[in-house]
């Protein structure tokens, strides 16, 4: 089968059906390729066994305007993630404690080096534009260092540093902090306004939408009905100046004056491109990777620890699930916790059987919530790794050097192929924000371009 468009996009995702929809209203055809046999991405709302479970993203936060505006124009609601009562530490010297605020209960010395860490990096990362973090005046200097041996340098107290690490490397980044350089983390903080911001669990996981996130790309693919393409993995891209010939596995070929690539930049090299996409291209791809997490749903009669005056948000740098929310589904009488496990404690948890695993997942959230958490009706596991057309999560990011080397290039068309992912925004990176934010993007440069 043979068809032709202006434009072809590869991702049902946010990114990708955002464009889609951009690039209708202006006028040109198009059409989506989806590799997987559903729309969403890194978004996917589905029922485990009877639980409405929100496998991928799901949080949406004040600062998320491309986002929060289309969920407004698609006609969803929202609803704030359960926050009442105390919260939960596990400090290193293994003792849980309740506490509220944003600043962890820890020794005196440790806040006031929290705090202190904090403000300086609130001031480095006001100096960072998130669209051109390379363009900081000692950019290089803090892509050569990773995010631990910067903190090491600041700091001499451990538990300041693994608290700070904490923000970036297990809840964003999901990579060790050796992994990435102090410019990438500052990226990430900037992506989200500020350190603060990413401190502030209150702010950063804020809201939900009301039956889940993946309404937001499924409502905009239906928009585009036909036009939206499943199990079609595109295999070859054929392109030069006048165009692409897109070849899927699904024996489906299309023509097109323009191509999106609106995916994880990890998984280019399983295109092939002819004629080969530029070296300066290949070799960035090459400095990308995916961070690696779990994220564990774990669904209970009743929300038992709001009984015990918890609010279900806990933290500890030392616990197998690093950190843990309420996640009840709007009006849902069971109650739901969500955990994660992140990098170096994932990696192991894998080398383990999946009953092991559980188990010891399980007795992390025990020491947070009490025995009963050891006993929930439904058990689940997001691994994003384990999918073929992701390979990871959250995100890509760049190795130590990359950023500043490659980062001004990332989003750089070649010839008629352009590129729009969460992983390459400002603004919103590797949220669904981003995705939106990118999506807009390159589908006003299509339109320029078409229009020349």
């Amino acid at each position: 089968m043979e068809i032709t468009r202006d434009v072809v996009i590869v991702g049902a995702g946010a990114a990708g059906t955002t464009a889609a929809n951009e690039l209708k209203k202006a006028g040109l055809s198009v059409v989506v390729l989806e590799a997987r046999d559903r729309v969403g991405g890194r978004l996917w709302t589905d029922v485990v066994d009877g639980a409405m479970l929100e496998i991928g993203g799901q949080w949406v936060s004040p600062d998320q305007e491309a986002l929060k505006e289309t969920i407004s124009e698609l006609g969803l609601e929202t609803y704030r993630r359960y926050r009442e009562g105390d919260s939960v530490y596990i400090g290193r010297d293994g003792e849980r404690r309740r506490f509220t605020g944003e600043i962890f209960p820890v020794a005196p010395e440790t806040e006031k080096e929290i705090v202190r860490l904090i403000d300086v990096l609130d001031d480095m990362v006001a100096q960072v534009d998130p669209d051109r973090p390379w363009e900081h005046p000692d950019a290089e200097a803090l892509d050569r260092v990773s995010f631990e041996a910067w903190l090491e340098e600041q700091t001499g107290d451990q538990e300041a540093r693994d608290n700070i690490a904490l923000f970036i490397a297990g809840a964003m980044l999901t990579k060790p902090a050796y992994a990435f350089s102090a410019l990438q983390a500052l990226l990430m903080a900037a992506s989200a306004g500020s350190f603060t911001h990413l401190v502030d669990a209150d702010y950063i996981l804020d809201e939900r939408v009301v039956g889940g996130l993946q309404q937001v790309p499924l409502l905009l693919a239906e928009r585009l009905g036909d036009d939206v393409m499943l199990e079609q993995p595109v295999h070859t891209i054929l392109w030069d100046q006048d165009g692409v010939t897109v070849l899927t596995d699904g024996g489906l070929t299309v023509r097109a004056r323009f191509a999106i690539l609106a995916h994880a930049p990890i998984l280019y090299p399983w295109i092939d491109f002819t004629p080969a996409l530029p070296r300066l291209k290949q070799q960035m791809h090459q400095h990308i990777s995916m961070g690696f997490v779990i994220k564990v749903h774990a669904v209970y009669d009743r929300p038992f620890w709001r009984e015990q005056g918890l609010s279900g948000t806990a933290f500890s740098p030392y616990e197998i699930s690093h950190e843990a929310y309420d996640n009840t589904n709007h009006g849902d009488e069971r109650g739901t916790l969500v955990g994660f496990v992140s990098d170096r404690d994932a990696d192991d948890l894998f080398r383990v059987s999946a009953e092991e695993r559980k188990a010891r997942i399980l007795e992390s959230l025990s020491h947070y919530y009490g025995p009963e958490a050891l006993e929930p009706l439904v058990y689940f596991e997001s691994d994003w790794g384990a999918e073929e057309w992701t390979r990871g999560a959250y995100a890509a990011s760049f190795d130590l050097g990359g950023l500043a080397r490659y980062g001004a290039d990332l989003r750089t068309p070649v010839g008629p192929i352009h590129f729009a992912c969460s992983d390459m925004a400002g603004a919103g990176y590797q949220h669904v924000d981003g995705a939106i934010r990118m999506g807009r993007l390159v589908a006003a440069n299509i339109v320029e371009a078409a229009h020349r």
